[in-house]
């Protein structure tokens, strides 16, 4: 954290609210510094004393198992993760396309988010991916190697491993829109099933599609 600090980044930062939520704590005088009420856009130092009084916000986690053909993001008129999660407060974490299925983290901490999001190696994404074709064993060092493809530019190593003739497992620490189905359409193959497993060390478990279960994440 570099200081001095906006009062409300630093709120966020600390996983104590989001930034719109700490502006309205500081609005109704319920953070202090020093002793000293402050007002928005107030500077915070690192040997500050920071204060929050009253209820802050309580931060929820769950896995959850898209299932297939249920878009991640609003559609008009159609229902998706989002439609589905927000009247509880929760949001999706990145997306799984339409077509594909299983792990999503659902959760109403930004930070969090922000986290999974990044693309440090704690928050691998595991995939397992079943084409129509005879999977041929290069695709292994094509991948480890960083794949240089036409829609996304240069990417990322990423580990594989061949299951059989037609599965593959496929471990990314990044995650561009489409990814696993432009490295893999562009190498010839054709997707009939894409479910993710993992995140970091979340895994989607015994969970069946449309299923939850919560999560105790320490930040």
């Amino acid at each position: 954290m570099d200081y001095p600090i906006r009062i409300n980044k630093y709120l966020r930062d600390k996983g104590l609210a989001s930034r719109r939520e700490a502006d309205k704590l500081v609005e109704s005088g319920l953070v202090f510094v020093n002793g000293k009420r402050i007002d928005n856009g107030a500077m915070v130092n690192e040997k500050d004393k920071v204060l929050v009084k009253g209820k802050t916000k309580e931060y929820q986690y769950l896995a959850y198992y898209k299932p297939r053909n249920l878009p991640t993001q609003d559609l008009p008129g159609k229902q998706s993760v989002i439609t589905e999660w927000k009247e509880k407060g929760l949001y999706p974490i990145g997306r799984l396309d339409k077509s594909s299925e299983g792990l999503l983290l659902l959760t109403n901490d930004g930070r969090f988010a922000r986290e999974v999001l990044s693309d440090s190696k704690k928050y691998e994404k595991e995939y397992l991916v079943t084409v129509k074709e005879p999977l041929r064993p290069g695709i292994v060092k094509i991948f480890q190697a960083g794949m240089e493809t036409q829609a996304l530019g240069k990417l990322l190593p990423a580990k594989a491993r061949i299951i059989n003739n037609s599965k593959i497992q496929i471990i990314l620490n990044e995650g561009k829109r489409h990814q696993i189905r432009i490295m893999l359409n562009e190498l010839n193959y054709t997707i009939s099933s894409l479910k993710r497993v993992r995140i970091g060390d979340i895994k989607i478990g015994s969970l069946k599609p449309g299923e939850t279960r919560k999560l105790s994440i320490s930040i």
